[in-house]
């Protein structure tokens, strides 16, 4: 043997750009894509969980279907 390892899917190239993890900013990681790690997958499910993202809406909807008449 030559005593050279080789890591199984070096030759593979990659699907997809690499972009910034949208929490932290660090690079992202091919298996948590777009994140860079499990942590901050669930960071960002959390806040999708507990409606931190969420829409915001007129606060006078009465108003607003009087506008479309």
């Amino acid at each position: 043997m030559s005593g050279k390892s080789k890591k199984s899917g070096s030759n593979v190239a990659p699907l997809r750009a690499p972009r910034p993890c949208p929490e932290c900013g660090r690079p992202s990681a091919r298996e948590h894509y777009p994140f860079c790690s499990e942590r901050c997958r669930n960071v960002d499910l959390n806040r999708w969980l507990s409606g931190s993202y969420a829409i915001p809406v007129a606060d006078d909807e009465s108003k607003a279907d009087d506008e479309d008449r």
